[in-house]
């Protein structure tokens, strides 16, 4: 049986990262906090700062501005590996910005769900012309 992206598996994660992807750009911070797994061992690399620590991360995003969140997805890569762990890849574009935005995502599937367990998002200039 091939245990990479077994469609209930799939199904499950994509609908887990449109939760997020919705909490993001509204800044729903509760539902963004709870999809991030409480444990010190969890991380986020943001485009400006290092987060160690389910804390350190909840207490980023209370203390974040909820404005200029909206972005368009561009490109999507969501990869399940067995039935617990899940890797989710996209490029997106913030209005009014050239650079291209990046965003990787590990997810585990606990007794309370599907969490985050390591994030990192990065910005990249677009390729110049010549």
């Amino acid at each position: 049986m091939n245990e990479v992206n077994q469609p209930h598996v799939l199904a499950e994660v994509n609908a887990v990262f449109d939760a997020y992807e919705v909490a993001l750009v509204t800044n729903d911070v509760a539902a963004l906090d709870a999809l991030f797994l409480d444990s010190p061992q969890t991380l986020r690399y943001g485009a400006t700062e290092n987060l160690y620590g389910y804390e350190a991360i909840r207490a980023f995003r209370a203390a974040r501005p909820g404005k200029g969140l909206a972005r368009t997805v561009t490109a999507r890569v969501v990869t399940t590996y067995g039935d617990a762990f899940a890797v989710t890849n996209i490029e997106f574009r913030r209005p009014g910005e050239a650079r291209i935005g990046r965003q990787s995502q590990t997810w585990m599937k606990t007794g309370d769900g599907w969490k985050v367990v390591c994030a990192h998002v990065s910005w990249m200039e677009p390729a110049r012309a010549g």
